[in-house]
């Protein structure tokens, strides 16, 4: 099911021509940080991650993928920050959160 869904993530985001650079598609269990640097393991790798907006409390529970490859990687690393518009999606999601019903926020009462 995740190969699934990395095909049709990229699919989306490059189109059925692909990126028009070489890609290998990868789908491995385990600590996201240590898989992706298993990866991009050669001196001419580059690793493309995204660099989240991240609060007190999230860096406090679930430590940062993005600053565990930047520190170890032996490879280049390119971390892309959050646009505008993902803070601003965010905010509609939360609002719209808490219209729903418990229930199908996972909470039973």
């Amino acid at each position: 099911m995740a190969s699934e869904q990395l095909m049709d993530a990229l699919d989306t985001a490059f189109g059925s021509d692909g990126p028009g650079v070489p890609l290998e598609r990868l789908v491995a269990p385990g600590k996201p940080g240590r898989v992706l640097l298993a990866a991009a393991d050669r001196g001419d790798d580059l690793l493309v991650i995204g660099a989240g907006a991240r609060g007190r409390l999230r860096r406090a529970v679930r430590p940062s993928v993005s600053r565990y490859c930047v520190a170890r990687a032996c490879c280049t690393v390119l971390a892309v920050p959050p646009t505008s518009l993902h803070g601003t999606l965010t905010a509609v999601h939360r609002r719209n959160m808490w219209k729903l019903p418990l229930t199908t926020r996972g909470l039973t009462i």
